[in-house]
């Protein structure tokens, strides 16, 4: 049966209900604004990194010894490390690997993970046996030590480290989506999808998988954050960014050593860790709330 003429009309009313009541919260909340607000200045500085910092160059990596360990002042905004490279544009630039590197391993992990669950769940039996063992073996270690683990295996670098952390991810996302498939199987729009012969396939990547967006869109947001520490992690410990190449878990290792005099080489790209990762949870707990249908008006 043909969808009548006001069906897509009356989506997209419901849509743009549903994104108003986002954007209303979001602006009447204190925390969620200004969350939303740093995340956004992460994004544009991420993107415009080489137009906004001040010295690109010596953000990517190039050395200038005679500023070496120059504290804050009005030439090095936020002082020199002890390669005399401006720390404010070692930040700024560092913000392009902690926006691009965790969106990848997030989207990543969803694309795996994601799918498995919805399998799971909506075909039970030996299959969701064998999907939910596999991933109760990867979940009973901890996401950054397995991470650690399968980096080390891997070999340093950014790429390595990302593989790692995807590798360590996507079970949280299977089961996430397992268990909201298991929900959702039982709805009449499945049933009646079933009943009318619609391929298994069809309906998982038709009826499932996008009400399954929502608690996704969520977990994704709060990962994020997460993932930025991971990723900092195993920089720090070596695992991770390799120098020259600007990182805030490398500042932190690079700066460590004069934390208590030299404290601006650390303290900075420390506080940029710290602000966004609490940035992306305190956005992600509104959305938990707006989409939590108990609490959702």
């Amino acid at each position: 049966m043909a969808a009548t003429p006001d069906a897509v009309p009356a989506l997209e009313s419901q849509n743009t209900r549903t994104l108003r009541h986002v954007v209303g919260v979001i602006v009447r909340d204190p925390l969620s604004l200004a969350s939303t607000l740093v995340i956004l200045a992460f994004i544009f500085l991420a993107v415009f990194a080489g137009q906004v910092a001040p010295r690109p160059a010596e953000g990517l990596g190039k050395t200038n010894a005679s500023n070496s360990m120059h504290p804050p002042w009005a030439q090095n905004l936020l002082g020199a490390d002890r390669l005399g490279r401006d720390v404010l544009s070692r930040v700024i630039m560092g913000a392009r690997p902690a926006l691009i590197i965790p969106v990848g391993v997030v989207f990543f992990a969803v694309l795996l993970g994601a799918p498995l669950g919805a399998l799971a769940g909506y075909k039970g039996g030996w299959i969701d046996e064998v999907i939910m063992r596999v991933t109760d073996l990867f979940l009973a270690f901890p996401s950054l030590l397995l991470a650690m683990a399968i980096a080390s295996a891997l070999g340093r670098g950014i790429q390595n480290a990302a593989i790692a952390l995807i590798i360590s991810w996507w079970p949280w996302y299977t089961r996430l989506v397992r268990g909201v498939t298991i929900s959702l199987k039982e709805r009449y729009f499945v049933e009646a999808a079933q009943a009318i012969g619609v391929p298994d396939g069809v309906i998982i990547l038709r009826h499932i998988l996008p009400n399954t967006i929502s608690p996704i869109l969520v977990q994704a947001t709060v990962d994020l954050g997460t993932v930025i520490l991971a990723m900092g992690g195993l920089a720090f410990l070596g695992l991770g960014t390799q120098p020259p190449a600007p990182d805030w878990g490398l500042m932190v290792s690079e700066g460590r050593e004069y934390i208590l005099k030299q404290w601006w080489i650390a303290a900075y790209p420390g506080a940029a860790i710290f602000i966004i990762v609490l940035a992306f949870n305190l956005l992600g707990d509104t959305l938990r709330d707006i989409f939590d249908p108990r609490q959702y008006r």
